[in-house]
């Protein structure tokens, strides 16, 4: 049964106000980002990559343009300290990237750490112990300062044992809980690391502050971070890091706001995977600043292919709805939001806009490396007559009339609602070309020639096959279709007028074929369209008033 009375807010609002970031409108510079992928993202794994797939994994996080990954525990886990060392042995590591090691502030560890660095010379020693209030009284029965010397004595041996290696690695200590800490105790224990380590603005050091387990709104985050920045040692020395996490389901906006607040640093992971609800999504905050005109300095224009090697290495799904990345994301199923759409990309191409403003769309599926055809207009029984005639037209270059459209949307809708399924748009084009286009049954048109007569008359005779028997039949007309339509109306005894003839071309150049579309009305019971697709265009007239007449018959059989 649930109980809400024991449930406590376990989090600390800093001791003086701090709330200078409620200024700012927007994240306007991407922050340094550092991948933890093959730690987070790999650890809540219920199976954990192997080392070819972390190998394949390491190159699209290379490709993405992470500059810092974090590549595991190698002190903890044989494994990686095997993916450390292949990524050495191999030279796999480009000059301008640095990897990230992880150690608890604990001395065999750290020892242990720095001998899997052997030969490596651009790494990040990451150490960090729990400082929270729960730990420190339920886990590790330590007072305060018996706390802050465990971060104190892990600082000053990992600068001792990079000084004995000769190594100027760079080094990174997170008051790991930070956001169950005291924010006054935390900033003690932080500058109590940064007055061991005595970073320079040439080798500064990284300040992390986690958000180990989510516990507030996002603006309580922020207002911590802030007052770290302003009241760290050696500011200029430090950069100051984020690792939220997403107990809350607002990772992505404690690291908005977070940056706002004055963070320079952002951990997290493609698709946010981590233990529990995961780490924060980095594809989702770096394109949510893309969408800004801030270019974020990471790469996701092939993003089908990144979601391809994650699902696959990692043996994880990424939602459909997932931002940015998932199947759906760009997908309109509802008609009025897919008229929109469609009315949002004529705007473009016919006022040469070169800003994105389309409706519902927030980026321009193609910067992803989606398509609009085939990811943006989905047709369902949902959908309107504004997606169906996109596709129709941007897929198949059929420039429905707006009569014609409606009916079409109505008549694909209704197969979809039967089906109980999205129809593709290969599929709408198959019911279009089956039901609607080219119909020579039946009623069979075998041949026809015109004769013009004296009083500007046209006279047509046709050679068809109807009710199975072959036969030719003449008429006359104020035009050649007027004469082909009398012929019909007097020789097979049906009854019809012509409401509205439509004509384009499909494609372009001396190649195109014309395209003509007839509407008739009092023909049985309901208006009837039909399409003519040929060469000639007057063939492709006389066929669709052909398709038209047998979709009459057709349905009056039914």
């Amino acid at each position: 049964m649930m109980n809400h009375n024991k449930y406590h807010r376990g989090y600390y609002m800093p001791p003086v106000e701090s709330l200078e970031w409620v200024k700012k409108e927007y994240v306007d510079h991407a922050p340094i980002w550092c991948s933890v992928d093959m730690r987070d993202g790999n650890q809540a794994l219920v199976t954990p990559m192997n080392l070819e797939e972390k190998l394949q994994f390491w190159k699209v996080l290379l490709e993405v343009g992470f500059k810092e990954i974090e590549v595991g525990f190698p002190a903890a886990s044989e494994t990686e300290f095997e993916f450390l060392r292949t990524l050495h042995d191999q030279n796999l590591i480009p000059e301008d990237v640095t990897v990230q090691v992880l150690t608890q502030a604990r001395p065999h560890i750290i020892k242990k750490t720095f001998d899997a660095l052997e030969g490596i010379d651009n790494a990040i020693v990451h150490f960090y112990n729990s400082t929270s209030f729960a730990q420190r009284q339920q886990v590790f029965k330590k007072s305060k300062d018996e706390v802050k010397q465990i971060a104190i004595e892990g600082a000053k041996l990992v600068k001792q044992l990079s000084d004995e290696a000769g190594k100027k690695y760079r080094f990174e200590y997170s008051p790991e809980s930070f956001t169950g800490t005291e924010v006054d105790y935390a900033l003690e224990v932080c500058n109590a690391v940064i007055d061991i380590i005595d970073p320079t603005p040439d080798r500064k050091l990284i300040i992390n502050l986690p958000v180990t387990v989510e516990m507030s709104l996002p603006h309580v985050y922020a207002s911590q971070i802030e007052y770290m920045s302003k009241n760290m040692h050696k500011r200029d020395c430090i950069v100051l890091s984020l690792h939220p996490h997403n107990d809350r389901g607002t990772g992505v906006a404690c690291s908005e706001l977070g940056m706002l607040a004055g963070a320079d640093r952002i951990e997290g992971t493609l698709f946010g995977n981590g233990e529990r609800t995961g780490n924060v999504d980095v594809i989702t905050l770096a394109m949510n600043m893309y969408t800004h005109g801030v270019d974020p300095q990471l790469h996701f224009d092939d993003m089908p292919h990144i979601v391809d090697v994650y699902e696959r290495v990692t043996r994880m799904n990424v939602y459909e709805r997932q931002p940015y990345a998932g199947k759906l994301v760009f997908a309109a199923f509802s008609g009025s939001h897919q008229d929109a759409i469609a009315k949002g990309m004529k705007f473009r191409e016919d006022n040469n806009s070169q800003d994105w403003t389309v409706p519902y769309l927030p980026i321009d599926p193609t910067d992803v490396g989606r398509v609009y055809e085939a990811d943006v207009i989905r047709i369902n029984s949902q959908s309107g007559k504004g997606g169906i005639a996109y596709i129709m037209q941007h897929n198949y270059g059929y420039d429905l009339p707006p009569v014609f459209r409606e009916q079409f949307s109505y008549y694909i809708k209704d197969i979809s609602d039967k089906a109980h399924k999205e129809l593709k748009p290969e599929e709408i084009f198959e019911i279009f070309d089956r039901d609607f286009l080219n119909l020579n049954d039946p009623i069979k048109l075998l041949d026809y020639h015109f004769i013009r007569l004296d009083n500007r008359q046209f006279q047509a005779t046709l050679s068809i096959v109807f009710k199975g028997e072959e036969m030719d039949i003449v008429g006359r007309g104020n035009g050649r279709l007027d004469a082909v339509a009398n012929a019909m109306r007097k020789h097979c005894n049906l009854t019809f007028d012509i409401k509205d003839y439509r004509e384009s071309s499909l494609g372009q150049g001396s190649n195109s074929k014309a395209c003509s579309y007839i509407q008739l009305k009092d023909c049985i019971k309901e208006d009837r369209f039909g399409v003519g697709v040929d060469d000639d265009i007057m063939a492709s007239s006389i066929i669709a008033l052909f398709s038209a007449l047998n979709r009459a018959i057709i349905h009056k059989e039914d």
